[in-house]
């Protein structure tokens, strides 16, 4: 969908400046040169382990958003023009576990300051397929310490909604196969050793994947979304939240 920008403010037109909000950190500090910008659109997050049906929901919530005339930014992880790269150069040698805590972290920030605040200041709706939480998460099993984990992603602002689909890892073993044929070493928890059996090794991992965004719900106000359920089903639970949230946004009830 082409949106056009209006000259007032660079935000579209259906905006107006009773929907201005300042930034909100999900950490103290924050970045201090973005504290004052204020932002009127919204920043929604969907987490979950890859196929788990992520993709999906973002390509049906993206469709419905702009049929009801929303302009629309979608991001994820791994996508800087400048970093990305070198995280897929970094997987491909021995790379310590802090170090590529570190690399995620700073490819995260490039797309923060690039692409997800200026979208949110010119009215889009942002959604993010996955956020600092993953991140948090996957570093967290391999043994980085949590609160250094938390300082490091403290600068990342706070979303609107987050959604995480929690998927049985049976299922998600099953769909993992049917698409892609075969299991990564990443995602399969390879590098922690923990079984010399790779099928054994992406069960165990993603129950430890499990249990730290279990940790995180409330602390972040993760949303949590049966991802067992059918692909309509899941959809219908997450757009009538959405919907929810920008009415309420739209008639001043929430800031």
């Amino acid at each position: 969908m082409t949106t056009k920008i209006s000259n007032r403010k660079n935000i579209p037109p259906f905006v107006t400046d009773k929907d201005n909000k300042k930034i909100k950190f999900i950490g103290p500090s924050g970045i201090k040169y973005l504290k004052d910008i204020e932002i009127t659109g919204s920043f929604i997050v969907i987490e979950g382990p890859d196929a788990s049906g992520r993709s999906t929901q973002i390509q049906k919530i993206t469709e419905k958003l702009e049929s009801d005339g929303h302009a629309v930014v979608n991001t994820g992880l791994k996508r800087s023009d400048l970093i990305s790269k070198g995280i897929i150069e970094a997987k491909r040698n021995y790379v310590g576990r802090r170090t590529m805590a570190l690399y995620y972290a700073a490819d995260f920030a490039d797309q923060l300051e690039n692409k997800i605040i200026p979208a949110l200041k010119a009215g889009f709706v942002v959604i993010a397929d996955r956020y600092i939480y993953t991140l948090i998460a996957r570093s967290s099993v391999r043994g980085i310490n949590k609160n250094w984990l938390h300082q490091l992603h403290s600068f990342a602002i706070k979303p609107d909604l987050i959604f995480y689909l929690n998927v049985d890892p049976y299922n998600l073993i099953h769909r993992v196969f049917k698409k892609n044929k075969s299991l990564d070493y990443y995602e399969s928890g390879a590098d922690l050793g923990i079984s010399d059996d790779i099928f054994n090794s992406f069960i165990k991992y993603q129950y430890l994947l499990k249990k730290e965004f279990k940790m995180m719900q409330n602390r972040y106000g993760l949303i949590n979304i049966d991802g067992d359920k059918e692909i309509d089903e899941i959809y219908e639970e997450i757009e009538s939240k959405i919907s929810e949230y920008l009415n309420r946004k739209k008639t001043g009830t929430i800031t």
